[in-house]
């Protein structure tokens, strides 16, 4: 008989079955785990909409804050110096 040895024909096409098999569990295991973390997004994208939906508009940053506080804080000194010195003649100005 000439040709591929049964045998191992067999034992080849029993490895590519279990590399199907193994496969299809590992698309289902993903899937199960895809539709787990969409629905999870979804819930949280809700609850970030209610949670948004009452809150007006304010600053994230600290730092933001921070250089406003510095500069209100540097127009203060220039103003008010400026009268407390009785200086009219102003070479700086904003």
């Amino acid at each position: 008989m000439r040709g591929y040895d049964p045998t191992e024909v067999d034992e080849f096409l029993d490895m590519v079955i279990q590399d199907y098999e193994n496969f299809n569990k590992e698309t289902q295991r993903l899937q199960v785990e895809n539709d787990r973390l969409v629905a999870k997004v979804d819930e949280l994208t809700k609850q970030l909409a209610v949670g948004n939906s009452g809150k007006t508009a304010q600053p994230t940053s600290s730092t933001t804050n921070m250089d406003i506080l510095k500069r209100l804080s540097n127009l203060e000194r220039h103003v008010f110096g400026a009268q407390l010195n009785g200086d009219n003649n102003q070479t700086n100005r904003f």
